[in-house]
């Protein structure tokens, strides 16, 4: 089988002008009930982008939708299930802890005017209501200059074109699920009032990256615990990639700024060993972020969804 990118769901970089996280838990009160519904949105939700797209043209709405492994494994126990799906236990490092939060249901909705995401969760989540409570929503928005939260520059090094199919989508190794993705969904509130107190080229050696320019530090300018040193995953002396947004969301009068990372993955087996770098190592960033929420998500492709729809993994 080939991997064909037309056939996965939206995991390229496309942050987007407006955009919203939801993680839903199933209420798991009648199990052939939520089968339906699940079926039905899923025989729904193309064709819900697909006339979105349209109405708003030349304005393009990307769109994933995944399960959890709990959810999988509730939902379908007798269809075979991703190699590398399983439950986000969490990281513990002595300092810091990326924290794991029970959901099922992921999705991820992005376009340029916020009316856009907004019609285009309500009509999905019209019929997903009945049947789900919402654990986390979060709306993000695109910050200046395709910018971080913190100021620099976001995704420079993200893999684009031919590579991001290589690192974003699931290949031959696992044949049944070929064109789906792995998605790592993490929240983050951060300390910016700290942050920001810090000299320019203090947050530059804490990052790894110019400020302003963007260009990448000389390895000897950097702290030894910089962001874009210890978020890498250089295991065999090759380096492994994923696709990565970080989405800035805030509520400014209460002080709260924060990011919400959502890494896709051909190989969660990548992402967990960059999140396990992190918090073990004690990235210099962690010292102003805080990660509140983070649950791992299969994001089937859209042949995969079909089949879904018709029910055949039930």
């Amino acid at each position: 089988m080939e991997v064909k990118a037309d056939l996965a769901q939206d995991v390229f970089k496309d942050a987007g002008e407006s955009v919203i996280f939801v993680m839903l838990s199933l209420k798991r009160e009648d199990i052939e009930k939520e089968r339906e519904i699940i079926a039905d949105m899923a025989d729904r939700i193309g064709a819900i982008q697909r006339s979105m797209n349209i109405r708003v043209a030349p304005e393009t709405v990307k769109l994933t939708f995944g399960f959890s492994n709990r959810a999988w494994e509730y939902l379908f126990p007798h269809a075979a299930k991703p190699k590398e799906l399983e439950d986000f236990k969490g990281v513990n490092g002595k300092n810091h802890q990326a924290p794991t939060t029970p959901a099922d249901l992921f999705l991820h909705v992005r376009a340029d005017e916020a009316s856009t995401t907004y019609l285009v969760v309500d009509q999905i989540m019209g019929f997903l209501r009945p049947i789900v409570d919402v654990v986390d929503e979060t709306h993000g928005f695109h910050y200046r200059e395709g910018r971080a939260i913190i100021d620099f520059i976001d995704g420079t090094e993200n893999p684009v074109g031919e590579e991001a199919k290589e690192w974003a989508i699931i290949g031959a190794e696992d044949p049944d699920f070929i064109n789906g993705s792995y998605a790592f969904a993490q929240k983050y509130v951060h300390d910016l009032d700290a942050w920001r107190a810090l000299p320019t080229e203090v947050q530059e050696k804490y990052i790894g990256r110019r400020k302003y320019s963007d260009l990448e530090l000389e390895d000897d300018e950097k702290d030894p615990r910089a962001h874009n040193i210890i978020s890498q995953d250089n295991r065999d002396d090759e380096e492994h990639k994923i696709v990565r947004m970080n989405v800035v969301y805030a509520n400014p009068g209460e002080g709260v700024r924060g990011t919400y990372f959502i890494g896709y993955a051909r190989h969660w087996d990548v992402t967990r060993q960059m999140l396990t770098n992190m918090f073990t190592q004690d990235d210099r960033l962690l010292e102003y972020s805080t990660a509140l929420k983070g649950q791992l998500f299969f994001i089937p492709s859209k042949e995969l969804m079909g089949r879904i729809a018709e029910s055949e993994l039930f």
